[in-house]
């Protein structure tokens, strides 16, 4: 990850490289701009060209340009009243999709505006390098029991989505959909959406108030047959523009987006969100209760795995807590973090509707020095299992001075198993609960590590503490038939309101497990 201060005159070409991003980067001054244009620079045209520089130069004049939010009052009433279900009933007629006749292993779905899809997002295909504003057509959609309205080319639609012929399938499925401020989200064969992700964040639960970047313009390469589709993706918001490239690749088990990100900004930035990715957690074995539910749990995201870069690996199932809780994993040059839905069996849910078992999990392995930060976990409190109310991004330490951009890379893996890897000797949390203790407001835990190594010669040593309150109690439970090793524990928490726990395993000095680690709130 590098900023580099770029004046606006010469928006096409680097002036100085400032640094990689760290500590002596949040000094940077900002950099004086010359007149600023009137009006932000347009897009592309139709028949212009699209070069790999093409986003980046538009982003950085936008970013020297005040700033023009999106017209969002225009979405005609007999779109704008949709339900949910209604809206997501309009599909593109037989054969209307693009690509739709032709052999290149993929169909691309234009999504109107309309629900609660207000924000127009400007499309286009990019072939042999050219430019090609995709067209509004009513009659390249049906929409049942609706009379589609006339809308104008540049503000009919609000995203889109990917189908792919995943390897060894006949037919194209769900894969991507860009759709809503700065979201997207991919599945793996077989996989429902479930986890967001975010191309950029600002200020996310600061009192100062959250700013949402917004995409305003989508250029998708059209794709050889075999080869992966790439999305260059515009974004803007008062404090900041961004140009992304992000390059898709469908799998069986795992499916990828490689991002390369450049973000501008228009203003200070000293809270910025990179790698963002938000799910829902309503209940589950840690905290059931305040819940009369007969499934046994409803959550699209378990729990948060971290890679820092200190070689620990970390687990913190998340919860669906009374109070906003925000959680800061202080890091530098981090190997990986990710949103896990680690439960897999329709029993671990019980859910004949949602099937959250078929949720992808999202990891994320940085592929440049991300330097100094923070894995932030927000915890949102939630009565309904809609919500995305667990977001986790990497908040780096340096600010962004205006008029300064900052580059970064990362890679993406949205996975139907465990994509965040871990070397044999370190066992894996596989389940967490907690219920009622002994007496008074004791609490008692269960957490089950899994692998081989648990159960190689040596003596498992247990490193549990607890930062208020007192551990009253401690036994474990092998199981060598599944391979697992139960920590059984009790938090007499006292007068605390929090306590903030840590377990782990070690054979002598030799770490054999995850670190697990979990805020209990009364």
């Amino acid at each position: 990850m590098t900023i580099d201060a770029v004046p606006s005159a010469a928006p096409t070409r680097r002036a100085l490289l400032v640094g990689t991003l760290g500590a002596a980067a949040g000094l940077l001054p900002a950099v004086a701009r010359s007149a600023e244009p009137d009006k932000a620079p347009a897009l592309p045209g139709k028949g212009e060209a699209f070069e790999a520089n093409t986003l980046t130069d538009l982003a950085r004049a936008r970013a020297a340009a005040p700033y023009a939010g999106p017209k969002t009052g225009d979405v005609p009433a007999v779109l704008k009243a949709l339900s949910r279900e209604a809206y997501d009933a309009i599909h593109p007629a037989e054969g209307r999709a693009l690509w739709a006749d032709r052999n290149v292993g993929y169909v691309l779905e234009p999504l109107l505006r309309g629900s609660i899809f207000e924000t127009p997002v400007s499309l286009f295909v990019v072939e042999n390098g050219l430019v090609q504003p995709v067209a509004y057509d009513k009659t390249a959609f049906v929409a049942p029991g609706l009379d589609l309205p006339d809308l104008e080319p540049d503000a009919a639609f609000s995203g889109f989505r990917l189908r792919a012929r995943f390897e060894g399938a006949e037919d194209v499925s769900s894969f991507a959909l860009f759709q809503g401020a700065s979201f997207f989200r991919l599945v793996a064969e077989g996989q429902d959406f479930g986890i967001n992700a975010r191309a950029l964040a600002l200020r996310p639960a600061d009192s100062r108030g959250e700013e949402f970047p917004l995409f305003r313009a989508l250029f998708v390469e059209t794709p050889a047959p075999g080869q992966p589709v790439v999305v260059h993706a515009l974004a803007d918001s008062e404090s900041a523009t961004a140009a992304f490239k992000i390059t898709l690749t469908p799998g069986r088990d795992v499916s990828t987006a490689a991002i390369e990100g450049t973000v501008f900004a228009r203003a200070d930035l000293d809270h910025i969100g990179l790698g963002g990715m938000q799910g829902s957690y309503l209940f589950g074995p840690l905290d059931r209760n305040r819940v009369d539910d007969l499934r046994a749990a409803a959550f699209s995201v378990e729990g948060l795995a971290i890679h820092n870069g200190y070689g620990e690996p970390i687990w913190r199932p998340v919860h669906n807590p009374e109070a906003l809780q925000v959680s800061a994993f202080v890091d530098r040059g981090p190997k990986g973090f990710g949103l896990m839905q680690r439960a897999r069996a329709y029993d671990d849910f019980e859910d004949d509707r949602r099937h959250w078992e078929q949720r992808p999990s999202l990891w994320l392995e940085p592929l440049d020095d991300w330097n100094e930060g923070a894995v932030t976990l927000l915890e949102i409190p939630s009565d309904s299992e809609l919500n995305e109310n667990v977001f986790a991004y990497w908040r780096p330490k340096a600010k962004l001075a205006k008029g300064v951009e900052m580059r970064f890379q990362c890679r993406q893996h949205w996975s139907k198993g465990w994509p965040d890897p871990l070397p044999p000797e370190i066992a894996r949390v596989r389940d967490s609960r907690c219920g009622h203790g002994s007496t008074g407001s004791r609490r008692l835990f269960a957490v089950d590590f899994e692998g081989d190594t648990l159960f190689q010669p040596g003596d498992i040593d247990v490193d549990l503490s607890a930062s208020a309150g007192t551990i009253t109690r401690q036994d474990r439970f092998r199981y060598p038939e599944r391979k697992t090793l139960r920590i059984l524990f009790e938090l007499d928490p006292g007068s605390a309101r929090a306590s903030e726990l840590r377990l782990a395993l070690r054979r002598g000095q030799a770490r054999v497990s995850e670190s697990w680690l979990f805020r209990w709130t009364p």
